[in-house]
Formats: structure tokens, sequence, C-alpha cells
């Protein structure tokens, strides 16, 4: 089955008991057992619940995984992903990435004695020159957070493995919908299922899918024992979610390139950050990797100072100022105050995240309508 039917009906088989065709929300925390020292499938909910494993079901398909593990926020998930490592280990992670990652390496698994080296991932060498005998992981953000910088997957697999290190890919700007890290070598894909997986603004989650079976039982243990797990309400809107999401990322982009191609001739706009513009630095690579569009995320500059940035996000009527993406929504942020405050000030410089620099997730509205909104904005804060 292609992609769109299997959204649809891997992991959602109708209710053999009463034959609904959506699957009923499985909310009890405990489930009653053959006997003593007998264990069925399902014992306690943070072990593992029918709702939560249907959603897991699906979106290991979607990635083409062995299995899914949800866990209750995209974070949660990332920091399951770094409790693999051990004291003493290594991580190359992108420069482009989102700054609760560059939070969670800089300020919370440091103190556990693993180290960080950041690089511009969109230079496959800068990861050989990076990787230390203890380098374990190296973690990927295509497209990246939030500029938009594209890496190419394979090329970086390719390189990490020769060294002996595991690859992650936070996946939640394309979705399995557009790239698929694990058939391009990754060992760990792992989405903010907050973002477009839900697609509403209505759900907390994350998720974590690998390709290698003992891999997953290394991470399950990790979920179980640390107990960060999906809600079965979020699980069940999870899974409606991807019900649609091939849609909608497809919107999202078709929407989001028209809206670059507009910021590239506004007179106030210095620079455009969206793979899908053919004078994007690694466009070609981004041709290549992403399938259907290029996603509803971009970034763009504009020709003035902090305070000139901060007025016109404060001033969009249907871009809605604040953190978070990939809902039906559009939103608007400044990276260098909201989602990325937590950069020290000098990696902010240094990785270009400017204090001009302006974060869109373009929704799904009119998209002449969101034209006018940003141009209205923009020339009102001048």
């Amino acid at each position: 089955m292609r992609f769109r039917t299997r959204a649809i009906h891997i992991g959602n088989e109708r209710d053999l008991e009463t034959g609904a065709v959506v699957p009923p929300i499985h909310l009890s925390s405990t489930f009653v057992q053959p006997g003593p020292g007998e264990w069925g499938r399902f014992d306690y909910s943070r072990s593992g619940n029918p709702t939560r494993a249907r959603f897991e079901e699906t979106i290991a398909n979607l990635e083409g995984g062995v299995g899914g593990l949800a866990f209750g926020s995209g974070m949660a998930a990332i920091h399951g992903t770094v409790m693999m490592l051990n004291p003493g280990d290594h991580v190359v992670a992108g420069s482009d990435i989102y700054g609760g990652t560059y939070r969670l390496l800089h300020k919370v698994t440091s103190r556990f004695g693993i180290e960080v080296t950041l690089v511009d991932t969109t230079r496959t060498e800068a990861i050989v020159e990076a990787i230390t005998p203890k380098t374990k992981l190296v973690w990927l953000e295509s497209p990246g957070n939030p500029r938009l910088s594209i890496t190419d997957i394979a090329a970086c697999a390719k390189v990490a493995h020769e060294h002996g290190a595991l690859v992650g890919v936070d996946n939640t700007f394309a979705t399995p919908a557009i790239t698929q890290p694990l058939l391009l070598g990754a060992d760990v894909v792992v989405h903010s299922a907050t973002k477009y997986i839900g697609g509403h603004s209505d759900v907390l989650g994350g998720v974590i899918v690998t390709k290698d079976s003992a891999l997953h039982e290394k991470l399950y243990f990790i979920q179980n024992a640390t107990g960060g797990v999906m809600s079965p309400l979020d699980a069940f809107l999870s899974s409606r979610g991807l019900k649609t999401l091939d849609l909608r990322v497809r919107e999202h982009s078709r929407s989001a390139l028209a809206i670059a191609e507009f910021l590239k001739k506004h007179p106030m706009v210095r620079a455009v950050h969206y793979p899908g513009l053919a004078e994007h630095p690694q466009h070609d690579i981004a041709a290549r990797q992403m399938q259907g569009g290029f996603g509803g995320m971009l970034s763009f500059e504009v020709d003035g100072d902090f305070e000139m940035t901060k007025r016109i996000v404060s001033d969009t009527r249907l871009f809605q100022l604040a953190v978070s993406l990939g809902a039906v929504e559009s939103l608007i942020e400044q990276p260098a105050a909201m989602s990325h405050a937590s950069y020290a000030p000098e990696d902010r410089k240094k990785h270009g995240i400017s204090d001009s620099l302006i974060r869109l997730s373009v929704g799904l509205e009119d998209v002449e309508d969101l034209k006018e909104d940003l141009d209205s904005a923009i020339r009102g804060a001048k």
C-alpha cells in the first residue's frame, strides 16, 4: 500500500468486538493478568497501552522502521535517545538545530560527562573533522531549525557508520510524508508529534522510530524505566493526525513556496531561507531527499534591527505570535528571543541566528491572505 493508504489503515483496524471503524481509546492504567507470573501483552500503561501501541505501529510503518515508541513530548523522545550514551561519550550535532535540543546537550547531558560538538552538517567533511574515537552519536536535523539548511543524510550516515557512531535524525520539519531518514541510512528517527503529526495545536507528544530491533529494545527499556510516555488521548489524536498528514503537508509546502517567492521580492527583506527556492544553497540535495514538497517551514531576515523585528512578529494578524509549528494555523516567531533564546548569544551569532531572523510556520489559510498579512506587518514596522 502507498503512504496515504497506510497512514489511514495500518494500526487502525476496526474494533473486533463492536465493529467500530475508529478504534476506542483505552484509558485504563492497569490490565488484569492470566495468573501470577503470567503476562499478557499489556500489564501497566507505562509499559504499554493499546491506544499508544496503535499509534506506534502506524508511525513505524510510515518511517520504514521496525518499531515506534511514543513519548510525552518531543524533548522526552530526544532525551530518551541521548540516554543510550555513557559518561565520556561524544555527540556531533548540527549547528542548525532546535533550541531545546541545544539546551539539553549543553546544559543537561553535559553535566553527566557527555560532550557535544556543533558543526555545519551541510558540509559532510565537517562531521569527519569533528568525529573522535569517543563519538557515539551524530545528531542531524534536515531541514534545520531555524535556518532551513539541508543536510545530506545518506552521506552523513555513511561517514558516521564508518566511525562506529549511530545516526539520529529529528524529522519533525520534513515528516515521513516528505523524507524517511531510516531509508537513507539513519538508525533513529525522532519527531515532536506536537507539530505536523498532531497538526492542530492540541497534542503534546514525541516519538522514536528505529530500523533495528535490538536498538528498539534498548530504547524501550529506557522509556519504560524512566516513564516519559505519551497519554492515551494524545496517542489517539496523533493517530488521527497521521490520517491527513500527507494531504496537509503537501498543502503546507505549496503555500510556503508561494510565500518564499513573495518574500524574496519584498524590498524590506534581505534573505529568505527555504529549500524549495532554486537559489537555496542545498536545493539540489533537498530535491533529491525530499519527496512531494519542501515543507511548511521557512525563515527570512528583514532589513532592520532586533526591535524592528519584534514589531513585525507582534503586528501580524493571521500569523500568530507563538512557539511551536506544523499546525493548521500559521505561526510566527523571532528565534533569537523565543525558540533559540537558550543558545548562548555567541553561538547564535556564530551559527547565523541573527536578531532580524523571523521563522514562519505556514498554515492552511488562503495563501493570498497570508501574503497580505506579512506585507502589512513588515511595512508597518519601518
